[in-house]
């Protein structure tokens, strides 16, 4: 089993070129498509948690379901958001890389350079 895990959307070209730049730099990641496979609750809190970043951040405001749940209304608490992905995968930003250094958005794919096992973020 890989130390590398990336959540991958193969349809998405910024999830495409993040693999393959996983893959340039001799990783081979357990990749999971998580519209087919979408992480667990906790699974998804623990990712956030890990990137520092708020539940907000990972919501992809850009598709279609955002607009018609009203998803940029301040109500909704960071657990309703974090339902709301569960419902709608395509709500969660990708890809997101997950390694034993911590978890990376990879926008841009370079993001996830610096958390590479073995790596210390350089470019090899």
């Amino acid at each position: 089993m890989s130390d590398v895990t990336i959540y991958h959307n193969p349809a998405c070209s910024t999830s495409r070129n993040t693999l393959a730049l996983l893959r340039e730099h001799g990783v081979q990641p357990q990749v999971v498509e998580y519209l087919k496979t979408p992480p667990a609750r906790d699974e998804l809190q623990r990712l956030v948690a890990q990137m520092g970043i708020p539940v907000r951040g990972l919501l992809r405001n850009k598709e279609a379901v955002y607009g018609e749940l009203g998803l940029d209304d301040p109500k909704w608490t960071d657990d309703q958001l974090v339902d709301f992905m569960l419902q709608h995968p395509i709500l969660i930003q990708r890809p997101i890389v997950a390694t034993t250094q911590g978890v990376r958005l990879g926008r841009p794919p370079e993001a996830v350079l610096e958390i590479l096992p073995g790596t210390s973020g350089q470019r090899t």
